[in-house]
């Protein structure tokens, strides 16, 4: 629960700017997802009317609750920046402590904020006090290895109003490399009363269901392993109920998922931008499949996708490298990372 709203399957669309735009938390939503949050947004004022930012800021037609991430380093920006996400139909705010991009921690704001535990407890309070819907917070486990704080960021939380944690398993200094650790989200846990969901390399089921029994934890956030096979999320709820994975989805049924994800980023952007954003989606779909990196057709395929200006260009090169895939794919294509 977050709130009044029930998350039924535990099971999250981590927010991540310029991926988890409306259309694919749409399309994970439909493969099982049972809470997405919206692509990180600035709480500065003047940022709000750009075309970029009333694009990312349309909700219309998302199954509720729709979940509103913020960024910011300023208690009242963000307190105000949360009235107008509601104003615009949010029905959950996220606070952005755990992104480690430089552009935003040179900022003090993101996972630089862990620094200041003064400052993380005057914004977490000043946007609970500004709205009246649950407000949640993302955040890493500290700014290095050897600063890490996410106890007491957790009890601070709590004790401010948060209504959920996300914690990602590394500090802003690991950014994404290495692999996450759980020891402290199970810390985390433990300490707190309020839901927590475990994020960080979770990609795959049994790695899901593993981080859990570790952690714990009441759900788990996924990110960048939702990139390329949202169908992940239905491949977790079925290891969860049934204790084998189900029927991995053919190269057809692949296709026919960035088939129909293409489609809807060029509807929803226009074709203009609808294709350049298509382009890193497939890329992403492409670099799940094995047999492309040892493909020169496929890879030939790939460039001119990445270079077509047109939707129906696009779709015209994808039916060409499904044929230029189907040829060399195996059933090793399919498989998720083995667990250690």
């Amino acid at each position: 629960m977050i709130g009044a709203h029930r998350i039924g399957n535990g099971l999250a669309l981590a927010p991540m700017a310029g991926l988890t735009d409306k259309p694919f938390r749409a399309l994970c939503r439909r493969w099982g997802a049972g809470y997405a949050v919206a692509e990180m947004t600035s709480a500065q004022p003047h940022l709000r009317h750009s075309p970029k930012s009333q694009q990312r800021t349309d909700y219309l037609g998302e199954p509720s609750p729709v979940a509103v991430q913020l960024v910011g380093n300023d208690p009242a920006q963000m307190a105000d920046a949360a009235r107008y996400s509601v104003d615009r139909g949010a029905h959950i705010i996220d606070i952005n402590m755990g992104c480690p991009a430089k552009k935003v921690c040179n900022a003090a704001a993101g996972s630089a904020l862990l620094a200041d535990e003064a400052r993380v407890v005057q914004i977490l309070t000043a946007v609970v006090c500004a709205v009246e819907v649950p407000v949640t917070l993302k955040f890493r486990t500290g700014i290095s290895p050897e600063a890490r704080n996410a106890t007491r960021i957790a009890r601070l939380a709590e004790e401010a109003g948060i209504a959920m944690l996300a914690l990602h398993g590394r500090t802003r200094a690991c950014a994404f490399n290495g692999v996450a650790e759980y020891e402290t989200i199970a810390a985390v846990k433990r300490a707190v009363r309020i839901p927590v969901l475990a994020n960080g390399d979770i990609d795959s089921p049994q790695k899901a269901l593993r981080v859990l029994r570790d952690t714990g934890a009441d759900g788990v956030m996924i990110g960048r392993a939702a990139l390329g096979q949202p169908w992940l999320f239905r491949d977790i709820v079925h290891f969860a109920a049934h204790g084998v994975l189900p029927s991995p989805l053919t190269l057809e049924e692949r296709f026919a998922v960035i088939d129909e994800h293409l489609e809807a980023l060029h509807e929803f952007y226009g074709e203009a931008s609808g294709v350049r954003i298509a382009r890193k989606h497939l890329n992403h779909y492409l670099r799940r499949l094995l047999p492309i990196r040892n493909n020169a057709g496929a890879e030939s395929l790939r460039q001119r996708f990445n270079t077509a200006d047109t939707a129906a260009a696009q779709r015209a090169v994808l039916l060409q490298l499904f044929d230029a895939v189907s040829a060399t794919v195996s059933a090793d294509a399919f498989l998720y990372p083995k667990v250690a």
